[in-house]
Protein backbone atom coordinates (compact mmCIF):
# COMPACT_ATOMS: atom_id res chain seq x y z
CA UNK A 1 0.00 0.00 0.00
CA UNK A 2 1.42 3.41 -0.97
CA UNK A 3 -0.04 5.23 2.04
CA UNK A 4 2.49 5.82 4.78
CA UNK A 5 1.38 6.52 8.34
CA UNK A 6 4.34 8.89 8.77
CA UNK A 7 3.51 11.23 5.89
CA UNK A 8 2.15 14.66 6.67
CA UNK A 9 -1.36 15.31 5.35
CA UNK A 10 -0.19 17.30 2.34
CA UNK A 11 2.36 14.70 1.32
CA UNK A 12 -0.26 11.97 1.69
CA UNK A 13 -2.50 13.76 -0.82
CA UNK A 14 0.34 14.91 -3.09
CA UNK A 15 -0.43 18.56 -2.44
CA UNK A 16 1.91 21.48 -1.81
CA UNK A 17 2.17 22.50 1.84
CA UNK A 18 0.07 25.64 1.70
CA UNK A 19 -3.27 27.01 2.81
CA UNK A 20 -4.62 27.45 -0.72
CA UNK A 21 -5.41 23.93 -1.86
CA UNK A 22 -6.94 22.55 -5.01
CA UNK A 23 -10.10 21.13 -3.45
CA UNK A 24 -10.93 19.16 -6.61
CA UNK A 25 -7.52 17.45 -6.53
CA UNK A 26 -7.92 16.83 -2.79
CA UNK A 27 -11.31 15.20 -3.32
CA UNK A 28 -10.11 13.06 -6.23
CA UNK A 29 -7.02 11.88 -4.35
CA UNK A 30 -9.14 11.12 -1.28
CA UNK A 31 -11.34 8.78 -3.32
CA UNK A 32 -8.29 7.15 -4.91
CA UNK A 33 -6.70 6.54 -1.52
CA UNK A 34 -9.95 5.21 -0.06
CA UNK A 35 -10.20 2.70 -2.91
CA UNK A 36 -6.62 1.59 -2.24
CA UNK A 37 -6.85 1.14 1.53
CA UNK A 38 -10.52 0.54 2.29
CA UNK A 39 -10.94 -2.42 4.69
CA UNK A 40 -13.49 -4.06 2.37
CA UNK A 41 -10.65 -4.70 -0.11
CA UNK A 42 -8.88 -6.71 2.60
CA UNK A 43 -11.82 -8.78 3.85
CA UNK A 44 -10.09 -12.04 2.89
CA UNK A 45 -6.59 -10.89 3.90
CA UNK A 46 -4.81 -11.81 7.10
CA UNK A 47 -5.82 -10.14 10.33
CA UNK A 48 -2.59 -8.16 10.31
CA UNK A 49 -3.30 -6.83 6.80
CA UNK A 50 -6.88 -6.00 7.81
CA UNK A 51 -5.62 -4.10 10.84
CA UNK A 52 -3.12 -2.14 8.73
CA UNK A 53 -5.85 -1.40 6.20
CA UNK A 54 -8.07 -0.06 8.98
CA UNK A 55 -5.23 2.14 10.29
CA UNK A 56 -4.50 3.48 6.83
CA UNK A 57 -8.16 4.15 6.06
CA UNK A 58 -8.46 6.01 9.36
CA UNK A 59 -5.30 7.97 8.57
CA UNK A 60 -6.65 8.95 5.13
CA UNK A 61 -9.97 10.05 6.63
CA UNK A 62 -8.31 12.13 9.36
CA UNK A 63 -5.99 13.82 6.87
CA UNK A 64 -8.85 14.54 4.49
CA UNK A 65 -10.96 16.09 7.27
CA UNK A 66 -8.03 18.28 8.29
CA UNK A 67 -7.35 19.52 4.77
CA UNK A 68 -10.86 20.02 3.41
CA UNK A 69 -12.01 22.58 5.99
CA UNK A 70 -10.17 25.94 5.99
CA UNK A 71 -10.16 26.25 9.79
CA UNK A 72 -8.71 22.76 10.31
CA UNK A 73 -6.27 23.18 7.40
CA UNK A 74 -4.92 26.45 8.81
CA UNK A 75 -4.59 24.92 12.28
CA UNK A 76 -2.72 21.96 10.79
CA UNK A 77 -0.37 24.25 8.85
CA UNK A 78 0.39 26.18 12.02
CA UNK A 79 1.01 22.89 13.81
CA UNK A 80 3.50 21.89 11.09
CA UNK A 81 5.37 25.13 11.82
CA UNK A 82 5.34 24.61 15.57
CA UNK A 83 2.62 27.14 16.33
CA UNK A 84 -0.29 26.41 18.65
CA UNK A 85 -3.32 28.53 17.71
CA UNK A 86 -4.25 28.45 21.42
CA UNK A 87 -7.98 28.12 20.78
CA UNK A 88 -8.71 27.25 24.40
CA UNK A 89 -6.26 29.53 26.20
CA UNK A 90 -5.86 32.70 24.12
CA UNK A 91 -9.06 34.71 24.01
CA UNK A 92 -7.38 38.02 23.22
CA UNK A 93 -9.02 39.68 20.25
CA UNK A 94 -8.89 43.19 18.87
CA UNK A 95 -11.50 45.33 20.61
CA UNK A 96 -12.97 46.35 17.25
CA UNK A 97 -13.52 42.69 16.29
CA UNK A 98 -15.13 41.88 19.65
CA UNK A 99 -17.41 44.91 19.45
CA UNK A 100 -18.54 43.83 16.00
CA UNK A 101 -19.19 40.29 17.27
CA UNK A 102 -21.35 41.64 20.09
CA UNK A 103 -23.37 43.76 17.66
CA UNK A 104 -23.84 40.80 15.32
CA UNK A 105 -25.02 38.54 18.14
CA UNK A 106 -27.48 41.20 19.31
CA UNK A 107 -28.77 41.55 15.74
CA UNK A 108 -29.15 37.77 15.56
CA UNK A 109 -31.10 37.69 18.82
CA UNK A 110 -33.39 40.48 17.57
CA UNK A 111 -33.95 38.76 14.22
CA UNK A 112 -34.84 35.52 15.97
CA UNK A 113 -37.10 37.25 18.51
CA UNK A 114 -38.93 39.03 15.68
CA UNK A 115 -38.90 35.92 13.44
CA UNK A 116 -37.31 38.16 10.78
CA UNK A 117 -36.14 35.78 8.05
CA UNK A 118 -34.93 38.62 5.80
CA UNK A 119 -32.74 40.08 8.53
CA UNK A 120 -31.35 36.63 9.26
CA UNK A 121 -30.53 36.27 5.56
CA UNK A 122 -28.77 39.63 5.60
CA UNK A 123 -26.72 38.55 8.62
CA UNK A 124 -25.75 35.34 6.82
CA UNK A 125 -24.73 37.29 3.70
CA UNK A 126 -22.65 39.71 5.77
CA UNK A 127 -20.99 36.81 7.54
CA UNK A 128 -20.09 35.18 4.20
CA UNK A 129 -18.44 38.43 3.08
CA UNK A 130 -16.53 38.85 6.35
CA UNK A 131 -15.48 35.20 6.32
CA UNK A 132 -14.18 35.62 2.77
CA UNK A 133 -12.06 38.59 3.81
CA UNK A 134 -10.68 36.72 6.82
CA UNK A 135 -9.86 33.70 4.64
CA UNK A 136 -8.01 35.95 2.17
CA UNK A 137 -6.01 37.52 5.01
CA UNK A 138 -5.25 34.09 6.45
CA UNK A 139 -4.12 32.75 3.07
CA UNK A 140 -1.77 35.70 2.67
CA UNK A 141 -0.38 35.31 6.19
CA UNK A 142 0.22 31.57 5.73
CA UNK A 143 1.24 31.26 2.07
CA UNK A 144 2.88 34.60 1.27
CA UNK A 145 4.03 36.35 4.43
CA UNK A 146 4.63 33.16 6.43
CA UNK A 147 3.51 35.20 9.44
CA UNK A 148 2.63 32.29 11.71
CA UNK A 149 1.75 34.17 14.90
CA UNK A 150 -0.42 36.66 13.02
CA UNK A 151 -2.09 33.78 11.21
CA UNK A 152 -2.86 32.14 14.57
CA UNK A 153 -4.65 35.32 15.68
CA UNK A 154 -6.56 35.48 12.39
CA UNK A 155 -7.46 31.82 12.75
CA UNK A 156 -8.97 32.50 16.16
CA UNK A 157 -11.11 35.20 14.53
CA UNK A 158 -12.18 32.72 11.85
CA UNK A 159 -13.20 30.33 14.61
CA UNK A 160 -15.51 33.04 16.03
CA UNK A 161 -17.02 33.60 12.59
CA UNK A 162 -17.54 29.87 12.03
CA UNK A 163 -19.32 29.58 15.37
CA UNK A 164 -21.52 32.56 14.52
CA UNK A 165 -22.33 30.92 11.19
CA UNK A 166 -23.43 27.79 13.04
CA UNK A 167 -25.68 29.93 15.25
CA UNK A 168 -27.24 31.58 12.20
CA UNK A 169 -27.80 28.17 10.61
CA UNK A 170 -29.43 26.80 13.76
CA UNK A 171 -31.65 29.89 13.95
CA UNK A 172 -32.67 29.47 10.30
CA UNK A 173 -33.58 25.85 10.95
CA UNK A 174 -35.70 26.80 13.98
CA UNK A 175 -37.50 29.46 11.96
CA UNK A 176 -38.38 26.93 9.26
CA UNK A 177 -40.41 24.90 11.75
Amino acid sequence: MPVNLNQDHFELFGLPVRFAVDTTALEMRYHELQREVHPDRFASASQAEQRVSMQLATRVNEAYQALKAPLARAAYLLHLHGIDPEFETNTAMPAEFLDEQLKLREALEEAVAENDVERLGALAAGLRRERGLVLERLASQLDVQRAWKEAAATLRQLMFLEKFGEEIGASEERMEY
